[in-house]
């Protein structure tokens, strides 16, 4: 039984063959959500690790709060 269905070593010679995949982040956000309360939607460990790069983002503070706010709601989306 694998952890995770989509890490798979085929998914991850995709990953790492994209152009970004090359690219040295200035920066990373890591969150994990843990527990309903916390916002956690999917009951397994995930971890979101996010490469962040100067300029990405007029005013970075924050976090990841403002990367993408019209992602925000991903569960109306539904």
């Amino acid at each position: 039984m694998t952890l995770c269905p989509f890490c798979t070593p085929d998914n991850a010679r995709i990953i790492l063959s994209t152009p970004h995949a090359l690219a040295i982040p200035d920066g990373f956000n890591i969150g994990i959500n843990d527990g309903a309360a916390a916002g956690q939607t999917v009951m397994h460990l995930h971890i979101h690790l996010i490469p962040r790069y100067a300029g990405d983002m007029p005013d970075p503070r924050g976090g990841v709060r403002w990367i993408f706010p019209d992602k925000a709601a991903y569960w109306e989306r539904r």
